[in-house]
């Protein structure tokens, strides 16, 4: 038997009723589930985007062949001024010591010592930092003519002659030679030209007798 309608529908109660919208029901995420999802989008955007990621190691590998290239116009001009050698200084132990000669008078701009890659401090502007450390290794006793010559590089392992084949950057992110994490470095060559590599080198470097090879400090 059909019940009465009032208020224009049939077998209405008085209730309240909201289309659409359960009260409540399992499909609803609870606070915890919430959170869950939450952390787990943050552990995926920090593996893709963090510091330590290939995807932001790979940006940073850019920027640092920015900086080399600054350092090169420096090295270009100041080895003008001295009859086209690059900058030597005797008993040289470390990176900082020969190329502390290009600051200020070739390069007021010391965060280009600085590789974007690493966790290395700021550089004050203009200032010596030949007592402070920076990100770059140097081989030195190159000339301009030496167009083939390997001029710098990220920090290495280790201050032993290297090979094609040979590794040059940390294989773990660790260092020493991880200013690109675990994801290889730069080379700058005599002539501007630069190359990257991932940690076990992947083309031939030219040394050859009296070029000295400095890390910077460690």
């Amino acid at each position: 038997m059909r019940m009465p309608e009032q208020n224009g529908r049939a077998g209405w109660d008085g209730g309240c009723e909201i289309r659409g919208v359960p009260a409540s029901g399992p499909g609803g995420f609870s606070l915890i589930e919430m959170l869950i999802t939450m952390a787990l989008m943050i552990i995926l955007s920090t593996m893709l985007w963090g510091f330590g990621s290939a995807s932001h190691q790979r940006a940073q590998i850019k920027a640092c062949q920015g900086n080399l290239s600054k350092i090169y116009l420096a090295l270009e001009i100041y080895a003008g001024d001295c009859g086209g050698k690059f900058p030597v200084t005797t008993n040289a132990r470390t990176a900082e010591e020969a190329l502390d000669v290009l600051v200020p008078r070739y390069s007021a701009d010391t965060g280009i010592f600085i590789c974007p890659g690493g966790k290395d401090s700021s550089l004050p502007a203009g200032e010596s930092f030949r007592k402070r450390r920076i990100s770059y290794a140097y081989y030195m006793g190159w000339q301009l003519t030496n167009t083939a010559g390997t001029l710098m590089s990220d920090r290495q392992v280790d201050t032993q002659p290297k090979h094609e084949g040979d590794f040059v950057f940390s294989t773990t992110g660790k260092p020493p030679g991880n200013n690109h994490h675990k994801y290889g470095g730069n080379f700058l060559f005599c002539d501007g030209r630069i190359e990257s590599t991932p940690p076990q080198l992947s083309f031939p470097i030219v040394v050859t007798q009296g070029v000295v090879f400095l890390n910077p400090k460690p």
